[in-house]
């Protein structure tokens, strides 16, 4: 049995939720609404506030999206109720960000400024110049968003120049050694 599969999930006092045909599951909350269709190998049950999650069999594939739906589900749950956030850090010199209405301008040594439209559902903030922060009440697009703006300008080896998540270590390759 799945550690994190039999484990229920439990709806906070101001969140709703819906299990419709299909494995639809619907949870509405405080910052939002969210939608996901799961798999119909697995089986959920809404009790009073508590989901559970079930398999119909023993099978790997059916093993492996019981702990994954449940874990989905929370994650619907946690997003409904306080939202994601990611924060992206700018290191370089002349390099910066800010927010033109809701697009993120970024000016990162290129010819020419980067600008980047937030997806539906996300929200951009720049309380520094080096600093952007991604938020948003669905996990994967938080992420998925946090991505794309690392991948602009990912920190290269040498000075450690570039867009990185907060915290990330990157590791710095010693230069050229002048005989």
């Amino acid at each position: 049995m799945s550690r994190i599969g039999r484990n229920p999930v439990e709806l906070p006092a101001n969140v709703t939720a819906e299990i419709n045909a299909g494995n639809e599951v619907i949870v509405k909350g405080p910052k939002g609404e969210l939608k996901q269709k799961f798999s119909n190998k697995v089986e959920i049950k809404l009790d009073g506030n508590v989901i559970t999650v079930s398999r119909s069999s023993e099978q790997k594939d059916v093993r492996s999206l019981h702990g994954l739906t449940r874990a989905m589900i929370a994650n619907m749950v946690h997003g409904v109720t306080e939202g994601y956030s990611k924060t992206l850090e700018i290191v370089g010199v002349g390099y910066r960000a800010q927010l033109d209405g809701k697009k993120l301008v970024m000016f990162l040594g290129f010819s020419h400024s980067v600008e980047v439209e937030p997806a539906e559902g996300i929200t951009f903030e720049v309380p520094a110049q080096t600093q952007i922060v991604v938020k948003g009440i669905d996990k994967q697009a938080v992420g998925q968003a946090a991505a794309n703006i690392r991948a602009i300008k990912p920190p290269e080896p040498y000075k450690g120049k570039g867009i990185r998540y907060q915290g990330e270590y990157v590791a710095l390759k010693e230069g050229k050694s002048g005989m």
